[in-house]
């Protein structure tokens, strides 16, 4: 039996939340070794999606895929695959640098010599080795999703997900943490999920773009198939042309933020 390009395959996904459809009937697939930009203005079901895929939430209905396994049945094997930079910081700030990746090694367990090794070629790379002792609270913005991008690759996994890993970031660190992420695409062969508000980032680094709005995917392809659809001369014109607005001036405002909070948590 042939085995299938796509790394990640989604098809017909919905999650509802007490009536309230975050993410809509949705259909995409990643394949191996690529860099899939997922782009929307906060609240188009981004986040949402990612805890699909990641095994945090339950679909409402649809079928997912991760490097073959199902994340509902096959949740150990699902997990084994990724490693993920999530979009609130989630290191231990009293802990050293090291003592992370190590925290985290020995969760996925990791053979002790590896780890070692792993560590310390992973500290080099994101030119953090030298501050491996120092206590995460002390670390810059900048440094600590370097370190994040470090622990998310500790255990090898075959796809990376990164959600809006640049954000409240300045442009100059945005564009030397995608420099890491770019060379490990390309020296580990790893395939790489994001998702950003920021277009330009995605524009410039991804292989295949989802524009999701409203739960809905409304445009997939190359940045240059879906500029040529639409006319437009940038992905952020070619998004304003699809959703009716820009990525960024479309908060979710404080109706829709109560609207959320009741249907998700029934209040």
């Amino acid at each position: 039996m042939k085995r299938s390009k796509n790394i990640i395959a989604v098809e017909k996904l919905t999650k509802k939340f007490n009536g309230f459809t975050a993410v809509d009937n949705i259909s995409f697939a990643v394949k191996k070794g690529e860099i899939f930009a997922f782009l929307g203005p906060n609240g188009a079901g981004k986040t949402t999606t990612i805890k699909m895929l990641t095994t945090l939430l339950k679909p409402t209905s649809g079928k997912i895929a991760i490097n073959g396994f199902n994340p509902e049945t096959d949740q150990d094997e699902v997990r084994c695959s990724f490693g993920i930079v999530f979009q609130d910081p989630s290191l231990d700030e009293e802990l050293t640098a090291y003592e992370n990746l190590e925290l985290h090694g020995v969760l996925y367990k990791v053979p002790s010599d590896l780890r070692q090794k792993k560590i310390e070629e992973l500290l080099k790379f994101v030119e953090l080795w030298e501050k491996r002792n120092n206590l995460v609270k002390t670390f810059s913005g900048g440094m600590r999703r370097r370190l994040e991008i470090a622990r998310g690759f500790i255990h090898h996994p075959k796809i990376l997900f990164l959600d809006e890993p640049t954000i409240g970031l300045d442009p100059q660190t945005r564009n030397h943490i995608w420099s890491y992420i770019q060379n490990l695409n390309k020296t580990e062969k790893i395939t790489v999920f994001m998702t950003t508000h920021y277009i330009e980032e995605a524009e410039r680094v991804a292989n295949c773009v989802a524009i999701i709005d409203d739960g809905k995917i409304v445009a997939n392809g190359t940045a240059v198939e879906i500029k040529k659809i639409t006319g437009a001369k940038t992905l952020e014109e070619a998004f304003l042309t699809l959703s009716g607005h820009g990525i960024r001036d479309e908060e979710v405002g404080p109706v829709d933020r109560m609207r959320m909070r009741h249907a998700i948590h029934g209040r």
